[in-house]
């Protein structure tokens, strides 16, 4: 079973009904009523990503070089030393380095090889089935997290309705293409790898309100102008913010058995325990109080390399047993 990543306009009403009683629904309007639930991942001794991972692209459907870039630069600043990230703090290595206190750590990720499918070669409407073909195609290894990612106009089953991208795990063999296996999957039998991937989808066109917050208004719940993406492009800098989820929780769960609170086939992981959260002050709605570029008015809270500025989520730190910001 895959681990998917709900965004916090799909989450609202499933956030606000733990807060409340565990189980149920509640209204938008309702999430100044209630407090939230404590954050408590439980490690549940299971593996976790660790030591050095290449992270392979998949690029399906037509991506200029800009776009390919925002998210190339992201990754590449992952495994960046802080100094070279930016001279200013908050930099992305130092948000990433909350991964490596989630015992055993710690997962240092660096950018792979790239491919780019712009011809759709499985067609424009996909299932997780094709994704795991897809992110075989990557030649995926113990010591590789393969990502797709998909265009705008991509159909992915449960896309905007239930999900905005997933992580699960594959077995590949010589020759063949993986299964996907998700959380409890058996150990790797002889002549078999077990991998990781992830994907996430491009939601400019189809539901930026749902995986874009907080940089489109929001489809549900509290409405509150959006904020400028840092790098102009709302479906990529929505893009990152997923990318940045499921890599976290990719690496702290990846196969089922790691850290998590909640029932493990859906379980609330090292981002997803903190949804919606950037800076300090967030609340459901309002993401919290953030930098602003003077010149742009673009809204971030992390520098990489060459200065890019992403903003990245709120990540549960096993140190505190709090939710952590940046900023």
């Amino acid at each position: 079973m895959a681990h998917q990543f709900h965004h916090p306009n799909l989450l609202v009403l499933f956030l606000l009904a733990v807060a409340a009683a565990g189980a149920g629904a509640a209204t938008p309007r309702q999430l100044f009523l209630v407090s939230p639930a404590p954050v408590a991942l439980t490690n549940h001794h299971g593996q976790l990503l660790t030591g050095n991972y290449s992270v392979n692209l998949l690029w399906y459907g037509r991506f200029t070089p800009a776009q390919r870039a925002v998210v190339a630069d992201f990754l590449l600043s992952l495994s960046a030393p802080v100094a070279a990230a930016s001279a200013s703090a908050p930099s992305v290595p130092s948000w990433w380095a909350t991964t490596a206190r989630y015992h055993p750590g710690a997962a240092r990720l660096t950018l792979g090889r790239q491919v780019l499918d712009a011809s759709l070669s499985l067609g424009r409407r996909l299932s997780e089935a094709s994704l795991a073909a897809l992110a075989a195609r990557l030649s995926p290894h113990r010591g590789s997290v393969a990502v797709v990612i998909t265009a705008p106009d991509v159909l992915v089953d449960g896309f905007c309705l239930s999900r905005c991208g997933l992580h699960a795990s594959a077995t590949s063999a010589a020759g063949s293409a993986p299964t996907a296996r998700g959380a409890g999957a058996a150990p790797a039998t002889r002549g078999r790898g077990r991998f990781a991937y992830v994907w996430v989808g491009n939601s400019a066109e189809q539901c930026p309100g749902e995986c874009a917050w907080p940089f489109h208004q929001p489809a549900y719940g509290p409405q509150a102008p959006p904020l400028v993406a840092p790098n102009a492009d709302v479906g990529m800098d929505g893009v990152v913010i997923n990318l940045a989820t499921l890599l976290a929780g990719a690496v702290t769960n990846p196969y089922g058995g790691g850290y998590f609170q909640g029932p493990a086939e859906a379980p609330l992981e090292a981002v997803t325990a903190c949804i919606g959260a950037f800076g300090k002050g967030a609340y459901p709605g309002y993401p919290g109080q953030l930098p602003v570029d003077a010149a742009t008015g673009a809204s971030y809270n992390a520098v990489g390399v060459a200065g890019r500025r992403f903003l990245l989520p709120a990540m549960w730190d096993p140190k505190t047993s709090q939710c952590s910001t940046l900023v």
